[in-house]
């Protein structure tokens, strides 16, 4: 954890708008998340290209607010590149991260077997009750629709893919982290791994509970990594791997939408 910063004024003339952007990783970005996947479910039902929309739509949005922290972070002379991760790692993965590297690839292996099973037909059959309304989701629901069926959407979620591992890490894990230690005035490795994995669960909302505990367990791993190696190096690497995973899931195993 050396490096990071430890007061708001390492940000300098940076340090208002460095804040901002952490607010709205925290509050905004949940509920942008939200509105945004809630629109474009309701396009699925009417429009064939709403995926690849959406597809271009995240790329944009990513690799704008992406931009505008690395904008942000260059006008903060008194924060160092290592101390936002952008380095080399300073050292191999302690023993700790090790394990956590693997039990991650297991994840990845165990899961995207069960995805290419047919799981995920199950994971969206109805399972609405009397009482839930008619707009209630099957569990998985919001996750699948974000999943390519056609050649082209598969090459836009590649790119969307690697685009969530580099832009994802750089903003909850490089640039979060950084104006949190700041704030906290330099708190424990533990502090900054529970604060990075609260605001990457909620940044996905939109997934309902089990989505943002999910999220929010791999947010608390990729913090660890980070933290341990000093480099945003291996938190890309395997985010990118963990959202790739998906292109293994054939068409014929994921549901269709019914057009309006």
């Amino acid at each position: 954890m050396t490096g990071l910063p430890v007061s708001v004024a390492d940000f300098g003339p940076a340090a208002l708008a460095a804040v901002v952007v952490a607010v709205y990783l925290v509050v905004g970005e949940p509920v942008v998340g939200h509105v945004l996947h809630r629109r474009f479910e309701g396009r699925l039902r009417t429009d064939d290209g709403a995926r690849r929309s959406f597809y271009r739509r995240l790329l944009v949005l990513e690799w704008g607010l992406a931009v505008l922290a690395f904008v942000v972070w260059l006008a903060a002379p008194g924060v160092a590149a290592g101390a936002v991760g952008l380095r080399w790692p300073r050292e191999w993965p302690g023993p700790f991260s090790v394990v956590l590297v693997v039990v991650v690839l297991l994840f990845v292996v165990a899961s995207t077997r069960q995805l290419r099973s047919g799981a995920l037909l199950e994971m969206a059959r109805p399972t609405r009750r009397p009482g839930e309304g008619r707009h209630a989701e099957p569990p998985g629901q919001s996750t699948l629709a974000l999943l390519p069926r056609t050649d082209e959407e598969r090459r836009l979620f590649t790119v969307v893919g690697v685009t969530a591992g580099i832009c994802e890490e750089w903003l909850y894990r490089g640039f979060f982290l950084a104006v949190v230690s700041a704030l906290a005035g330099g708190p424990p490795a533990w502090v900054l791994v529970v604060v990075a994995a609260a605001a990457f669960g909620l940044a996905h909302a939109y997934q309902g509970r089990a989505g943002i505990v999910l999220t929010g367990v791999l947010g608390a791993v990729m913090a660890v990594l980070y933290l341990d190696t000093g480099s945003l190096l291996l938190p890309v690497l395997l985010h990118a791997l963990i959202d790739l995973r998906f292109l293994l899931v054939p068409a014929t195993a994921l549901p269709t939408e019914d057009r309006a």
